[in-house]
């Protein structure tokens, strides 16, 4: 059962977050009933699942918990900060009692008197049976009665799962008047039947003021293991005066009770109504084709409507996904490899076998990278709670807007995308917003407001991350960073280069040290972890105004286009997302720089790196250089390499553990020919690059002058 209990824990851990993200919306706009009723059906699922698979515990604490957000629902109490408060308490407590199948029962039992607290008196003490079903209705004030036909038919192997199909109809007989239909005919004779297989499946009639979607609910956790069949069969508010239903030819061939060709058969007998419309002269054949055509054409898309939403998914571990990519990345590399030998051969044939091998090997990399997409909004809805306690913490009001929670990142970004964003969330609220007095006495409004966007650019993604507080002072931070030895007072400083160091290490413009910042790592940490990402971050603000932090990713770290280069002996690749041009650096250009790297590109001055020299490769140079253009930020820097031979497929191997201290190279690729080309970190090896000029600088050599443009 262990394995069960752990699915139990994780469709448990998506409805708390799911609670979580409407419980915030309810704290925005109070009425929200809808949003209620999707609290409490979320809160009775991991009830009746908890009872399933043994969390006792969790099912005596939510029912308190369910009572409260029955009641809410209903009207009888208000859905108020205080409510919102203890609710978002108990799902933190859940959490606990989930992960650590334990619970502080102090904790519990102080939560729990709170609950009752909340209870109106004449609503204390009432059964569960009449408090949860709806049966009274001085209790509960419904809108529509609907009645389902439920047609569920486990697996034979449904027992092997832990799972025991009595359960979910003892479940829908406490929604309402349930009428059950076992059908047993497929029970085999005695000395055939295996106690370990499930021969019985059932058809039910349930009428209740349940919606369908709580009614499919019960049936979460067997949805994968049974065919599963609810139809809305009768509604009280669409009946007519003579309660009138469908005709029992209809209903049989619905239920699959008689085949089509049985009822079409004995209908031959009978004339049928268009034809005799047309007879009567009331109509014309035409008119007729083109009703049926209709009629057949809204039949067709509503099977296809159905099919649809019974299609069901399928939860697959993540180091299988991580095992798949690993699988197609070796696979796109051996491609490489049958490719190059196919244009070698110069066989026609081989090379459309060839052509083929590779188109179908770009689909299945893109269709694989495409399963471990996850939208950001995953990720998205955790800060929403941190904005509204942080907020809490701080005597502040904030909002929290977001956009673009659809657009989709590698799961392994998204992973890794959390705590760099809390820390830009947690700054915002400490250091940008202000209190609402201040606000108020600038014109602003009281309530702050934070907004958290995503879109896809290109290769890429942009995430942005605005508030609309103070913004960042730029002599506020010359003055801190001079008075921490950071940069010299004659230093000048663009605005950017000044925001710019809020990033590093120990930098803090916070005035007192407190529990949510001001110790100078939080940013840092930011920096790196997107770094890491083969990311990169950039900082626009205007002080009174507000601040904006961009956080450009890649979509997935697995595969990458990138453009490969030799240098010497050797190849590299550079991330193709941060190249813009390539050209040839000539022996004018060179000249014109009079001993400085420096090209003038289009009336544009841009500082450039000897990859060789970098390197330190001794081989001759190239009659020709090639240079390569990177941006980096608002900058543009040139890579002077031996030939550019053009973009690559690059699937990224890591150096392994002997060279995990190497700071140029994020990865390695697997090139057609067997050999390795190592990937370029950018970043660090501009970065780089510039502290050894500076250490030349100290050492009396001459120094190029884009170490001062790096930044």
């Amino acid at each position: 059962m262990d394995k069960f209990r752990e699915v139990y824990i994780e469709e448990a851990g998506e409805l708390l977050a799911d609670i979580e993200s409407v419980l915030l919306e309810i704290a925005q706009e109070p009425k929200n009933a809808g949003s209620v009723d999707r609290v409490f059906r979320a809160v009775h699922t991991i009830k009746g699942s908890g009872a399933m698979f043994g969390f006792d515990d969790i099912v005596t604490f939510t029912h308190e918990l369910e009572t409260v957000l029955d009641l809410a629902r209903c009207g009888k109490i208000s859905m108020n900060k205080s409510v919102v408060d203890l609710t978002l308490s108990a799902c933190d407590h859940i959490k606990r009692m989930i992960q650590e199948k334990d619970s502080d029962p102090a904790v519990t039992e102080n939560i729990v008197s709170l609950f009752r607290k909340m209870i109106p008196e004449e609503y204390r003490g009432q059964e569960d049976a009449e408090l949860l079903s709806g049966t009274p209705e001085k209790v509960r004030k419904k809108s529509e009665k609907h009645s389902y036909r439920i047609r569920f038919r486990p697996d034979e192997d449904i027992f092997h799962s832990g799972i025991n199909p009595v359960l979910f109809i003892e479940e829908l007989l406490s929604l309402g008047e349930c009428q059950v239909i076992a059908h047993t005919h497929t029970i085999p004779p005695l000395g055939l039947l295996s106690p370990q297989k499930c021969y019985i499946h059932w058809n039910l009639i349930l009428s209740t003021y349940a919606r369908k979607e709580e009614v499919q609910e019960v049936f979460i956790f067997a949805e994968d293991k049974s065919r599963l069949h609810i139809d809305v069969i009768h509604q009280e508010e669409i009946t007519d005066a003579e309660g009138s239903y469908k005709r029992i030819g209809d209903i049989l061939l619905e239920r699959g009770d008689i085949q089509a060709a049985d009822l079409k058969n004995a209908l031959e007998s009978q004339r049928k109504i268009g034809e005799m419309l047309v007879a009567a002269g009331v109509t014309d054949n035409d008119t007729v084709a083109a009703a049926l055509a209709e009629q057949e054409h809204v039949r067709t898309i509503t099977r296809k409507h159905r099919e649809a939403l019974m299609t069901s998914s399928i939860r697959v571990a993540a180091e299988k996904l991580d095992t798949l990519v690993d699988l197609v990345g070796e696979l796109v590399t051996v491609q490489a490899g049958l490719s190059q030998r196919a244009v070698l051969a110069e066989d026609p044939e081989i090379m459309s076998i060839a052509e083929e091998v590779e188109r179908l090997t770009a689909e299945l990399r893109d269709n694989t990278i495409s399963i471990r997409m996850v939208p950001v909004s995953t990720t998205f809805g955790k800060f929403k709670r941190l904005v509204y306690d942080l907020s809490d913490e701080l005597g502040k009001d904030v909002s929290m807007d977001t956009r673009g929670g659809e657009t989709e990142l590698d799961k392994t970004v998204i992973d890794r995308l959390s705590d760099p964003i809390m820390h830009i969330i947690r700054n915002s609220i400490d250091h940008g917003i202000e209190p609402p007095e201040i606000r108020a006495a600038s014109g602003k409004p009281p309530k702050g407001n934070i907004q958290l966007e995503a879109e896809h650019s290109g290769a890429n993604v942009l995430i942005r991350i605005s508030d609309d507080g103070a913004g960042l002072d730029p002599e506020m931070i010359r003055k801190k960073a001079v008075d921490q030895k950071l940069i010299s007072p004659d230093a000048v400083l663009s605005e950017n280069e000044l925001f710019s160091l809020i990033f590093v290490p120990g930098f803090s413009t916070a005035g007192e040290i407190s529990e949510v910042s001001g110790r100078g790592v939080g940013m840092d940490v930011v920096r790196r972890s997107i770094e890491s990402l083969r990311g990169s971050v950039e900082i626009s603000s205007k002080k009174g105004k507000g601040t904006l932090i961009k956080l450009k990713l890649p979509l997935t770290l697995a595969i990458i286009e990138g453009l490969l280069v030799e240098v010497g002996t050797t190849s590299y690749v550079l991330p193709l997302s941060s190249v813009e041009e390539c050209m040839e650096l000539s022996r004018e250009m060179i000249q014109n720089a009079r001993g400085r790297n420096l090209a003038n590109i289009r009336e544009e001055i841009i500082p450039y790196i000897y990859l060789r020299d970098f390197f330190r490769i001794k081989d001759a140079w190239p009659e020709i250089k090639q240079i390569v253009i990177v941006r980096l930020n608002h900058c543009r820097v040139g890579l002077v390499v031996d030939n550019i031979i053009g973009e690559h497929q690059t699937v990224i191997k890591s150096l392994g553990k002997m060279y995990r201290n190497t700071r140029v190279f994020s990865g390695s690729t697997i090139l057609a020919d067997g050999t390795v080309a190592l990937i370029l970190d950018v970043y660090k090896l501009i970065e780089l690059a510039e502290s050894e000029e500076l250490l030349a600088e100290k050492n009396n050599r001459t120094v190029s002058t884009y170490s001062a443009r790096i930044r």
